[in-house]
């Protein structure tokens, strides 16, 4: 797994558009006290659920294969001049 430039940035634009999608789906939401762990599994799971990003095989669950995961979705919803795919 290649670590993407500005992957730390874009997990947190990812778990920032995901809240508003569960938010908006009626899912659930991320509180402000939720550990970063618990936000990038919740949306991850809220993505998976819905088919919009390809689970990870069982035995690759892992806090930084679901965060490379969530990194790889917003970098593909971002627009090609966004300044965080630079």
């Amino acid at each position: 797994m290649k670590k993407l430039k500005n992957e730390t940035e874009l997990v947190k634009e990812a778990i920032r558009v995901g809240s508003i999608y569960a938010k908006k789906r009626a899912i659930g939401e991320v509180e402000a006290g939720d550990s970063a762990k618990d936000k990038v599994e919740f949306i991850y799971r809220v993505l998976v659920h819905d088919k919009l990003i390809q689970p990870l095989a069982k035995d690759q669950i892992s806090d930084p294969a679901m965060k490379h995961k969530l990194a790889l979705w917003i970098a593909r919803q971002l627009p090609e001049d966004h300044p965080l795919l630079k």
